[in-house]
């Protein structure tokens, strides 16, 4: 099992749940890579499971520094992933909360990778810390990929 975090963050919250994330799997010795910048190369990389942790941006709209990846996904016929989970980190007061997860989840979907749970959606809203909220639903997701 190999798992490569893609990061989509504007101003770094959901860059800091990656590195968060990218540790606890590195503590469980699971085979893990992170990508804060995620190219057109990143879709070559091997691993048999991809965790984008992505915020929205503006009106609903990606991170710039996924935007390409986003777009290298949607001209792709041969994506190396098999699995995959989105965590999504938004305000729930903007109307569209979360869209940009929203977005690689429906996109990875139609190009045939198995989703191995709903998205996360974490809601700058709620009291606990973000990556406290994503460390304790991991347990989960990591079994999914054991069984």
């Amino acid at each position: 099992m190999s798992i490569n975090i893609i990061v989509g963050s504007q101003m770094g919250s959901a860059e800091y749940v990656a590195d968060q994330i990218h540790e606890y799997l590195n503590d469980l010795n699971i085979t893990n890579s992170l990508f804060e910048q995620p190219d057109e190369s990143t879709l070559d990389q091997p691993c048999t499971t991809w965790i984008i942790c992505t915020s929205t941006h503006g009106a609903g709209e990606l991170p710039d520094n996924i935007k390409d990846f986003y777009e290298s996904i949607e001209s792709s016929d041969d994506l190396v992933a098999k699995n995959y989970a989105v965590i999504g980190l938004g305000d729930s007061s903007y109307d569209r909360f979360n869209q940009a997860a929203k977005d690689f989840d429906s996109l990875l979907t139609k190009k045939g990778l198995t989703q191995l749970a709903a998205p996360l959606e974490i809601d700058a809203q709620q009291q606990e810390l973000p990556e406290d909220i994503a460390i304790e639903w991991l347990p989960t997701l990591i079994g999914k990929l054991t069984n």
